[in-house]
């Protein structure tokens, strides 16, 4: 493992247009990226860009638009992104029962026929990643893991804890499942309005979605994949994730032969909302090397 510690320890289309003079704007940080929505055996996808294909992955409590400020600044870098709104998530169709994430994330990728993609995941997105570069490498230029987990699986107690976010969400609903959780998703330095984009992504899970995320969560350990991948790793985590944490990212970068593993500073469970330019940064590098 190499550490390192980063600075600041259907379709439809659209461009990006300003927003208030709080927040970094699309098109400030990349200037204007056409953007398009592109439905995929049911599944929502917002496409940026031109180029080598990247996949991006968001968490449980996310959506497409999580992973969008990363995906502009990728795109802007002659990568074509591709951010998932997962099955019961955003714009996409209801999960079927006993749905497989990774063999549906193959599949989407196969009917769009870009080659082998680049793999973000954030949280439960990077568990997917991990289960994807193990059983198709072939498919997969990268995996970026951030602040992932090896899943919920790892204990018992730590399945039981995911499964009862589940009825949670059925009784209070959405909105108050925000106002319960969102807050330590951030850093406490984090900017008022990245904090409310983070509530607003979790306001708007669908419990179909969230209950089949969950589902696989409780399932998964991917503690014995990790050292059988074969396939070039980063690690990312923000410093001050108090979801899975750091500890947990130094596992994965220790256990994925030549993985790599940089800390976020500044930054919570939410790095990817929090500080995009950090972590396009850190991504771009990563695949400058690979070249």
């Amino acid at each position: 493992m190499r550490s390192s510690s980063l600075p600041i320890a259907t379709e439809t289309a659209s461009t990006g247009t300003a927003s208030s003079d709080t927040a970094p704007t699309d098109t400030a940080l990349t200037g204007t990226i056409t953007e398009r929505r592109k439905f995929v055996h049911g599944v929502s996808l917002v496409i940026r860009g031109e180029g080598i294909p990247v996949f991006l992955m968001h968490g449980i409590g996310g959506a497409a638009s999580s992973c969008g400020a990363l995906a502009q600044l990728l795109s802007a870098h002659g990568y074509q992104t591709f951010c998932w709104d997962a099955p019961g998530y955003g714009e996409s169709a209801a999960p079927p029962e006993g749905l497989d994430h990774p063999a549906l994330v193959l599949e989407i990728l196969a009917t769009l026929n870009v080659g082998p993609a680049h793999l973000i995941g954030t949280s439960w997105g990077g568990v997917i990643a991990t289960r994807i570069a193990a059983q198709a490498p072939e498919a997969v230029r990268s995996i970026v893991l951030a602040d992932s987990t090896r899943g919920s699986g790892i204990t018992k107690t730590a399945a039981q804890r995911m499964l009862a976010r589940v009825p949670e969400l059925a009784a209070v609903g959405p909105e108050i499942l925000a106002a319960r959780r969102s807050a330590r998703l951030v850093s406490p330095s984090a900017p008022a309005w990245v904090a409310e984009a983070v509530r607003a992504d979790m306001a708007a899970v669908r419990l179909s979605g969230f209950s089949s995320a969950a589902t696989m969560m409780a399932q998964c350990d991917t503690t014995d994949l990790l050292p059988r991948l074969r396939i070039p790793a980063l690690v990312l985590v923000g410093q001050d994730d108090v979801i899975t944490g750091v500890a947990e990212s130094r596992v994965l970068a220790e256990n994925i032969p030549g993985a790599t593993l940089g800390i976020i500073a500044g930054a919570g469970h939410a790095a990817v909302q929090e500080k995009p330019m950090e972590m396009s940064a850190a991504i771009l590098a990563f695949w400058e090397d690979l070249r």
